[in-house]
């Protein structure tokens, strides 16, 4: 048996084709249209084995300008699916993994032919020839079979499908199996990357209430830039831009930034309040003080004035004490509040100094801005270089393979200020960028913080503004944001 030298290089260029496609639609259109080309076909169907079942995804007809694609279509607009049973060509072929050539399906009684002549019937289609071939992967299972109907000559006139052209679209059909096995253990790797990084973030989001959709809403902001950067690049107004891998893997980052926080304690993660669980301890405290005062009343050591002073010093101490441990930040005037009463003692009838509060509870009241002390916030901090840590453990492959760089890098700053290694701008992408922005954004307006109240956008974005004008954060991307949410307003 003799090929043209022009028919191999064809099948040798169509093998190449078919491995490096990775868009699983255009994967299996170019299985169907290379096999109807390789056999002159007029017509031809692709079907999918899946569950017993073989499915219809794409189905093409050239002379009656025909083409309907059913994979990632409209359910409603599908074919139900062929059922492996041995009257049917295609079920027969797939269960028998046999390739099978009719030369006259109205002249043949060896299948159930139903199905074409009714669709004859209603079109006024003519099925001519047939010939129905498996796909076969290296492991022997059958992914699907194509279906080539109506061989034409050179007169466009229906002819039987060669026999010598058999081998040749077996070939095709091996090499079109590897690619969508190929395909598919990609997929399956994916899915289990997403199985994975969905149960990651269910882990991290759910150790503490105070954050429990972090993770998610630092992965919806960034995508939303993603998209609109996307559509400015259209637009001719950046040269960045997002295809589906580089997405992915922007959002497989953001979901897994928060994993090192795994490794920190929940009395530091969930310090609601700068006293952790309240002034509960306080309170105790100085009903015991105000019991001392009372012995001294009753032993004549003070007199009643200098009693209700005291329970008023008292009263006063533990009300601004429940004021600063409230506030998300603590004015000038809170602050110097505060200071008059934190040193504040009772001195009892025998000379005893009984505090009001003690120097952890001195230091953790004063402290400024939001609930963590100078060392629980060192290891607060510490998450990021965990998070880099543990990715590093696991296996990302080469399409997500700058998820854990990106993942480790949302707390770094343009200027260097940032942790855990102080990259400055020139060392960040702009996916470790963008991290930085969603993240803040997300700290911002998340309304689940029980240390501070829900900040309008206007204010949120003010304050991204000028950290950006502080070297902080990227403006332009700061921008993005703003723009894309005010957009998606409903």
């Amino acid at each position: 048996m003799h090929y043209s030298e022009e028919l191999i290089k064809q099948v040798l260029n169509i093998g190449i084709s078919l491995t490096v496609e990775k868009d699983r639609e255009k994967l299996l259109y170019h299985i169907l249209d290379y096999s109807m080309k390789i056999a002159n076909a007029d017509a031809g169907t692709l079907y999918i084995l899946k569950e017993g079942f073989l499915h219809f995804a794409i189905m093409r007809t050239i002379s009656m300008h025909v083409e309907r694609v059913f994979e990632g279509g409209d359910a409603a607009d599908s074919i139900p699916p062929v059922p492996l049973k041995e009257e049917n060509i295609c079920a027969y072929c797939a269960m028998h993994k046999k390739v099978l050539n009719i030369e006259d399906v109205y002249g043949s009684d060896e299948f159930n032919f139903a199905g074409p002549k009714k669709y004859d019937a209603m079109t006024g289609y003519h099925t001519g020839s047939m010939v129905a071939i498996p796909l076969v992967d290296q492991d022997e299972k059958v992914l699907g079979v194509i279906q080539l109907i109506n061989s034409l000559d050179e007169n466009n006139r229906i002819v039987p499908f060669a026999q010598d052209l058999m081998d040749i679209l077996m070939s095709l059909a091996s090499q079109a199996s590897i690619a969508l096995s190929n395909m598919q253990y990609r997929e399956d790797l994916q899915a289990q990357m997403w199985s994975f990084t969905e149960a990651m973030t269910e882990a991290i989001d759910s150790r503490t209430p105070y954050n429990a959709s972090h993770s998610r809403n630092v992965a919806k902001y960034v995508g939303i830039l993603a998209d609109y950067i996307n559509e400015l690049h259209e637009a001719g107004k950046t040269d960045d831009a997002f295809n589906t891998q580089r997405k992915d893997s922007l959002l497989m980052g953001a979901y897994l930034h928060d994993i090192g926080k795994m490794a920190v304690p929940t009395a530091v993660m969930n310090k609601a309040k700068r006293l952790g669980k309240g002034t509960e301890k306080i309170e105790q405290r100085l009903r015991a003080i105000a019991l001392e005062a009372k012995i001294d009343l009753l032993q004549g050591a003070i007199n009643q004035a200098a009693y209700e002073a005291e329970l008023a010093r008292e009263e006063k101490a533990i009300a601004i004490a429940n004021k600063a441990n409230e506030a998300g930040f603590l004015t000038d005037d809170l602050l110097a509040e505060l200071k008059e009463v934190l040193d504040a003692a009772y001195i009892t009838g025998d000379g005893r100094a009984l505090s009001y509060f003690s120097e952890e509870e001195r230091g953790f009241l004063q402290i400024r801005k939001g609930t963590l002390t100078d060392d629980e916030r060192k290891i607060m901090e510490s998450h990021a270089s965990v998070t880099k840590r543990i990715l590093s453990k696991v296996y990302f492959g080469e399409y997500f393979a700058n998820s854990p760089i990106w993942a480790a890098q949302h707390h770094e700053c343009l200027d260097g200020s940032g942790y855990p290694d102080h990259l400055k701008a020139e060392d960040l992408a702009l996916e470790s960028r963008m991290m930085a922005v969603a993240d803040i954004c997300d700290a911002l307006l998340a309304t689940d913080r029980p240390y501070k109240k829900p900040m309008p956008k206007e204010k949120a974005f003010a304050i991204m503004h000028d950290m950006a004008a502080h070297g902080k954060l990227e403006d332009r991307l700061v921008t993005y944001l703003e723009e894309a949410l005010a957009k998606n307003e409903p």
